[in-house]
């Protein structure tokens, strides 16, 4: 089941239309790529991560449902060696990138929690 957080209820994130950055900022998923956040500090502060292929952007909490642990083995690196899963760096577990469902690991039929986003003529914006 996909569950979603709203950067809008998020002390410290941008508002609701406010660009988080251009397409072309994200590598695509082939070339490894990925764009991670941070917003708000301390036991408020929240992570996010997009990540593109082709011309679609998903965006997610960085937070593995198995123990809430940042998914990035590297600065903006999410994937496994073969690029088409997102891996949790602590645990192994894989998630699909086009719905977040784990299909293997400690959270298996688990999902990431989607952040809404909007893209508007080549920009990735806070969605409600």
């Amino acid at each position: 089941m996909l569950t979603s957080l709203s950067l809008v209820t998020v002390e410290g994130a941008p508002a609701l239309g406010e660009v988080l950055c251009q397409v072309d900022d994200i590598a695509d998923v082939s070339d490894g790529g990925a764009k991670s956040f941070r917003f708000g500090i301390g036991p408020h502060e929240v992570r996010i991560f997009l990540l593109r292929r082709q011309d679609k952007v998903y965006a997610y909490l960085n937070a593995c449902p198995h123990v809430l642990s940042a998914l990035d083995w590297m600065p903006d690196r999410f994937l496994d060696p073969t690029r088409t899963l997102i891996q949790c760096a602590s645990h192994g577990a894989q998630f699909r990138i086009d719905d977040g469902f784990c299909v293997d690991g400690p959270c298996t039929g688990k999902s990431l929690t989607a952040i809404p986003i909007d893209v508007v003529d080549g920009e990735v914006r806070v969605g409600g």
